[in-house]
């Protein structure tokens, strides 16, 4: 019962997080206006924006100019809510558990926005480490976030100088605070490596285009929080052999 509650509640945010998606990349309110079609600019009744279950009504469209609704509006919610309902089996009803899913849900965001526009803005980057660090480690989170912000800064710092570019955002060096603040170590540096991974193939392939990174980072910070138990394993199985 609990997890369905938690489902409804994360499809409900992943519904807020298309409006953060969709607007601030634009500088507009997330707030105002109501939420309205982006091609008719007509305002939307309450039962237009019921999460997932408006879609399947409206049969994909607008209900009143009949454009397509992209599909991935609904795949957010439903991701959104996935992610809820897995952070809430991991650490269980716990008084920060909704801190641990608004910062998740911001590197979602922040996630998607960088997938369309190769850049990110401040203020949900800043609101997913603010998020990371309220749990009962906080001063701890505090430190590792800081120690992770640096480390990936005299890394870009030195790759920079070496290639005579810009190798690294300052946007990924705060997800990286986060990415700290959320795992500590070392499960930081193994979720730094697995962003590697799962980045070099794209990476490969769109090489003249160039690969947005923080979706990679998101996704490595979440799997390695999830499954962290195995990645000490896997660790220790590399360090002692």
């Amino acid at each position: 019962m609990i997890g369905l509650l938690i489902f409804i509640f994360g499809i409900i945010v992943g519904s807020f997080l298309n409006v953060v998606i969709y607007r601030i990349p634009l500088g507009e309110n997330i707030a105002f206006p109501a939420s309205h079609c982006p091609k008719c600019k007509t305002p939307l009744k309450w039962w237009h924006n019921i999460p997932i279950l408006s879609f399947v009504f409206l049969r994909g469209k607008c209900a009143f100019c009949q454009t397509k609704i992209p599909l991935r509006y609904p795949l957010v919610e439903l991701i959104t809510g996935i992610l809820f309902v897995i952070l809430y089996y991991k650490i269980g009803l716990t008084w920060y558990l909704p801190f641990l899913f608004f910062s998740f849900a911001s590197l979602f965001a922040l996630s998607m926005i960088d997938f369309d526009h190769m850049a990110v803005p401040d203020s949900v980057n800043f609101a997913a480490l603010v998020f990371a660090i309220i749990n009962p480690k906080f001063f701890d989170s505090i430190i590792n976030g800081a120690i992770a912000a640096f480390g990936l800064f005299a890394i870009s710092w030195i790759s920079s100088k070496i290639a005579k570019k810009e190798t690294m955002g300052e946007a990924d060096i705060i997800v990286a605070a986060t990415m700290g603040a959320l795992l500590g170590f070392p499960l930081f540096f193994i979720a730094i490596f697995l962003s590697a991974l799962l980045a070099l193939i794209p990476s490969l392939i769109y090489r003249d285009k160039g690969v947005p990174f923080i979706p990679f980072l998101t996704l490595a910070a979440f799997i390695v929080y999830i499954f962290d138990s195995y990645a000490y394993k896997i660790l220790e199985m590399i360090i002692h052999g």
